[in-house]
């Protein structure tokens, strides 16, 4: 099995070292050089050369700007040989992007698969990350052996723009989760409660969550080394008020923990962890 795979940042690196590890013969590109090196594989001069080598691309982007810069930029996806060839986009794209990007692909003979993932490194790099994909099914069905390396459920949702949305959805509540244990912890502590008492109580009765049981030691310890930044959580909710217009409803919980992460760039901590919404809320 032979793929190719774009964008090594903390979560991509995670992918793709999971591929790698399953046998996958990655042939990668980032922006930084130096960190597709680290990975000890094939690395491509440009998307364009990568692309032509391989029949199943992986990306693995910042946002739509990024995913848009490697398909059409200097040396991009569509210079290269694409036709006939399958894009896994893994980025979590704005709703309104992704038909382009279906329509620009197509146009250009290729199949876009738009495949958002739920979970962060950890799960990425144990192969147990869950994968939404929309798309073409012949595409899919293609992708399906490499994207069954990454992930333990994969829900294939088909109509484009779909699993986009729902990726949109879903991070409402990581979002709105993370800042209210955030918020707990910070209102625990105030009234004399050591920090670790405080997360055991919240682990032990309403807290309780995948997103309080994946962040807790990084709160314990203080720890906002990056596995999903403040940053991308921020972009996220963006597009999801994008979305709220669109249908015509309000937004107040993911408003909200948009405007807590806003926060995040005014400490200079963007970069890091969105778990570190609890040291901001803490100073305030």
């Amino acid at each position: 099995m032979k793929a190719g795979f774009i964008g090594l940042g903390n979560l991509g690196r995670a992918m793709a070292g999971r591929l790698a590890a399953q046998g996958v013969e990655l042939v990668v590109w980032n922006r930084t050089r130096e960190k597709a090196e680290k990975l000890g594989v094939e690395v491509a001069d440009s998307p364009a050369s990568l692309v032509s080598q391989v029949d199943i691309t992986f990306l693995c982007l910042f946002d739509s700007r990024a995913v848009e810069s490697v398909a059409t930029g200097e040396g991009g996806l569509l210079e290269g040989e694409v036709e006939g060839k399958v894009i896994v986009d893994t980025t979590t794209n704005h709703f309104e992007a992704v038909l382009r990007f279906h329509r620009m692909f197509e146009e250009h003979g290729a199949h876009y698969l738009e495949a958002p993932v739920l979970g962060s490194v950890v799960p990425a790099s144990q192969g147990k990350l869950t994968v939404l994909v929309s798309g073409e099914r012949q595409a899919y069905e293609r992708a399906l052996p490499y994207i069954e390396k990454i992930g333990e459920k994969i829900f294939y949702l088909g109509e484009p723009a779909l699993a986009t949305k729902m990726k949109l959805v879903n991070n409402l509540t990581l979002g709105s989760f993370m800042a209210a244990i955030a918020e707990a912890l910070v209102f625990g502590e105030a009234i004399g409660l050591s920090r670790e008492k405080v997360l055991e109580i919240l682990a032990s009765g309403a807290g309780n969550s995948m997103v309080l049981n994946a962040k807790r030691e990084k709160l314990l310890r203080e720890d906002f080394s990056t596995h999903f930044s403040s940053a991308l959580i921020y972009k996220d909710l963006h597009y999801l008020q994008d979305l709220a217009r669109e249908l015509g409803r309000p937004l107040f919980m993911g408003s909200v923990a948009k405007e807590l992460f806003a926060m995040t760039f005014a400490r200079d901590v963007s970069d890091l962890d969105f778990s570190v919404i609890y040291r901001v809320l803490r100073e305030c």
